[in-house]
């Protein structure tokens, strides 16, 4: 017989604690990240805005997720899709306004749902107040002479994540630092006026009731010493193994610390609709090793860090197990949990990004979802929805497109040498998702969008999928609502079994997770009652049959 997919109702209960587990409901969360200008526009101007989030929580509630992450919403030129803020305590105009955002979490609390926002830390907007006062950020922003005999050099051969020089000369001629584009100038966190200033921006938040941050670019804050030459030219990278002077220094984590003991201070406090509960911060952060990673997760600094290692494995079960294990050993050390994420608003969606297509992608979310730890959703991978590869030039808006091309392209502006970066192709995860199948901009909202929908969107809706039994939308309910019911699943152990090659098995209390990562199909001894699959699995005479891609949670 064929074992058709197992489509539980989903619930929102959370499970409770078992005896024994570490406290903290952050500790095996599902978090679903929600690009903001790209979710759900309530007004017609074709970005996406937090009445519109607030709008959609519902969904997210029934899709069985534990918190909500807001990509950036406050005052910003929006130079790099508003990770360049003039203003950590209003929300632009784009997105709405103060209200908005007090009543989103005042919603999402309404729901059971926790709110997590962006921070970030390592850079403002060029228009940020202090950067607009030549003294001020002289002061508080990493400034340094040039070389040269008129200082017409940079200080140093540090290039840009997004392609190009990391700094940029000034009308008095010395130069400013940027790690990204030159409209984000790098802080200067050896001044104590920074830390005070952020210390405040997190209250801010604090007591208007978000459960925690993620902290974005959490490994760049402080730089080494000297500002040494890094003395070759491969191009850095925002998620690499790269060893370098301005990211992962043994200076971030004072700073970390500095916020876990703020985050703590609030975590005895009820928030708005919520018991007491831990207020959490979650690192960005690019370490070369796990071990190096897991420093940021230790128990006085922040509780999460993204593991990125997953992200980028190749889909090969010894190249899996092999991330897995180290992840994990990695974060026991310290008595943390594992993170797992395969897409977010920054790398191609794991469909298209992992080859194989939606079955790969399906099988990967349901490998992600049966590993000890929290895991992070990005919006519209419930739909299965694949990169967009095809967007025009014209309409990009990717700072690191625009640096990573030849001036003679119209890019390069500030004199890169057009040498890559950042892929400089964001975009293509970032258009808008659909909502429904035959209105404009598939419900996105009531105008047009920001970047331009693929005509054959409409089948991926949320409408399109809703109720169907093989959809991959009903499939993440599923999976959700079957890892809310089942205390094996979440965090705890791991064990392996053995399994032919290609395959990989593993153990959970009560679960038994088999993945194929093979194009074709895998016979094994029977594993059990099988809970839920990727794909059809065949069962018979004791034995069965994996489709090529695809992985299946089995009742032990």
């Amino acid at each position: 017989m064929t074992q058709e997919l197992t489509s539980p109702t989903p619930t929102t209960a959370r499970r409770a604690p078992e005896p024994g587990r570490a406290a903290g409901w952050w500790r095996d969360a599902v978090i679903y990240q929600v690009y903001v200008r790209s979710f759900a526009d309530s007004d017609g101007d074709g970005i996406g805005d937090l009445r519109g989030a607030r709008e959609r929580l519902p969904y997210l509630a029934e899709l069985g997720v534990d918190a909500v992450w807001l990509t950036p919403f406050y005052a910003s030129p929006q130079a790099d899709g508003g990770y360049d803020v003039a203003d950590y305590r209003t929300v632009d105009p784009l997105f709405g306004e103060l209200r908005d955002a007090e009543e989103l979490i005042r919603a999402a609390h309404g729901l059971g749902l926790r709110v997590i926002v962006d921070i970030v830390p390592n850079h403002t907007s060029d228009r940020h107040p202090w950067f607009q006062d030549p003294e001020l950020a002289r002061q508080r922003y990493v400034f340094r002479p040039g070389k040269g005999a008129h200082g017409e050099l940079p200080p140093n051969d540090w290039e840009s994540v997004f392609g190009g020089p990391a700094w940029t000369r000034t009308d008095r001629g010395d130069w400013y630092l940027h790690l990204f584009a030159p409209e984000q100038p790098d802080l200067d966190w050896d001044n104590p006026d920074v830390h005070e200033e952020f210390a405040a921006i997190l209250r801010f938040w604090l007591d208007l009731g978000v459960d925690g941050f993620r902290v974005d670019v959490a490994h760049g804050m402080v730089k080494a010493a000297g500002l040494p030459d890094i003395g070759h030219g491969e191009q850095a990278k925002l998620i690499g193994n790269q060893v370098l002077p301005f990211f992962d220094q043994d200076g971030v984590h004072a700073i970390h610390r500095t916020w876990r003991r703020l985050l703590d201070s609030y975590s005895a406090v009820p928030g708005q609709g919520t018991p007491p509960a831990e207020r959490i911060g979650v690192a960005e952060a690019w370490a070369p090793s796990p071990e190096r990673l897991a420093l940021y997760v230790r128990p006085d600094e922040l509780h999460q860090a993204f593991n990125f290692q997953f992200l980028t494995a190749d889909w090969q079960a010894g190249a899996l197990r092999t991330v897995i294990d180290a992840s994990l050993a990695a974060t026991a050390s310290v008595g943390a949990p594992t993170t797992w994420v395969l897409s977010n608003h920054d790398v191609v969606r794991h469909r298209t990004r992992l080859g194989g297509g939606l079955p790969r992608a399906r099988a990967a979310t349901l490998l992600m979802l049966a590993l000890p730890g929290s895991a992070y959703l990005y919006q519209g991978e419930e739909l299965g929805l694949p990169e967009v590869t095809n967007l025009p030039d014209e309409v990009r808006q990717d700072p690191a497109f625009f640096r990573g091309r030849p001036a003679a392209d119209g890019g390069a502006p500030d004199g890169a040498s057009g040498a890559g970066g950042q892929d400089g192709f964001r975009d293509g995860c970032r258009v808008p998702i659909p909502w429904t199948g035959d209105e404009p901009s598939y419900g996105f909202g009531p105008g047009g969008s920001w970047l331009p929908q693929p005509a054959d969107w409409g089948g991926l809706s949320v409408a399109a999928q809703h109720g169907d039994p093989s959809s991959t939308l009903e499939f993440y309910r599923a999976a959700l609502g079957l890892r809310r019911q089942l205390p094996g699943l979440g965090d705890g152990e791991l064990s392996w079994r053995p399994a032919p090659e290609g395959v990989l098995a593993f153990a959970r209390p009560g679960v038994l997770c088999t993945v194929n990562t093979l194009g074709r199909p895998v016979e094994l001894p029977l594993p059990g009652r099988p809970l839920l699959a990727s794909a059809p699995v065949t069962v018979r005479d004791g034995a069965a049959v994996l489709p090529g891609d695809s992985c299946v949670w089995w009742a032990l």
